[in-house]
């Protein structure tokens, strides 16, 4: 027998003929047909509990196609939702901005090559006052020797005449009196201004008139003035104002106030100025 909840609906297909005997035949309709055999009159199917099962599938499946869509989402979303919050992703970091980059150190700029030559000025007592040409490395002896050699009474003691030379020094060659008179020390004046002017000492020859002046008219005698009266004048500085007395010990005295142009130092433009301020 059929179990009593399958109802008599399940019975549509059974088949009286099937090898359980067909035990379990529906009962029969109206007109002695039994239910659940085939028939080719539509009329005689009765679809109601097939109706029923289709009814109710698709609420299933909907649910399982839900089922499946949430499960998708959620597998996709752990593939492409990045790391784990507790996983450790590596951080790069710049370098440090405190740390200077290296400088290109600039070799030192090479040292000035030695002229090939040096021009010195040698005044004083010397035959050929001037400037001479001598080769590097040259000393105050040599200097000397370019310009004809001392004179007689010059003063050779207050120079080193060893002293090594330097492109554009000056070498003044000074004088001493045997007789204990006025007297002026020789000097190497450097071109930067280093070493001392040469020093005079003693006193001047006098003449008529004021020492260093003539007839008391302010001007300065170039043959009796003293260097520090000859410094006084325009133009006229310690080392011009020894250049000056070394001419008039070497040549006597001055003849002319035009004679002021052969001194070293002196030039046409200096010489116009001290013109009206010196007299012989």
């Amino acid at each position: 027998m059929a179990p009593a909840w399958l109802g008599s609906a399940q019975w549509m297909h059974d088949n009286p003929d099937s090898p359980d005997g067909g035990g379990d035949v529906p009962p029969a309709d109206s007109a002695g047909r039994a239910r659940g055999h085939w028939t080719d009159d539509p009329d005689d199917l009765d679809f109601g509990p097939l109706r029923r099962r289709w009814r109710s599938t698709p609420a299933a499946a909907i649910g399982l196609v839900a089922v499946g869509v949430v499960a998708t989402l959620i597998a996709l979303y752990t593939a492409f939702a990045g790391p784990d919050a507790g996983s450790e992703v590596p951080v790069s970091f710049p370098e440090s901005a405190g740390v200077p980059a290296p400088m290109d150190t600039a070799p030192p700029p090479p040292s000035a090559a030695p002229p090939e030559e040096l021009v010195v000025s040698v005044v004083g007592l010397v035959h050929r006052p001037g400037l001479v040409r001598l080769p590097p490395q040259a000393r105050v002896a040599d200097a000397i020797d370019k310009a004809g050699g001392a004179k007689p009474n010059a003063d050779l003691l207050s120079l080193n005449l060893a002293q090594p030379l330097r492109d554009g020094d000056q070498v003044l060659v000074g004088f001493t009196d045997p007789a204990g008179g006025f007297q002026m020390r020789s000097a190497v004046v450097a071109v930067d201004g280093a070493g001392s002017p040469p020093a005079a000492a003693g006193t001047a020859p006098s003449g008529p008139g004021p020492a260093g002046t003539a007839d008391g008219a302010g001007t300065v005698n170039l043959n009796t003035a003293t260097e520090a009266e000859l410094d006084t004048l325009p133009g006229v500085g310690p080392v011009t104002a020894a250049a000056i007395i070394a001419w008039r010990q070497a040549h006597g005295s001055f003849t002319s106030v035009d004679q002021l142009a052969e001194v070293d130092g002196i030039g046409p433009a200096r010489l116009e100025k001290l013109k009206d301020k010196v007299t012989v």
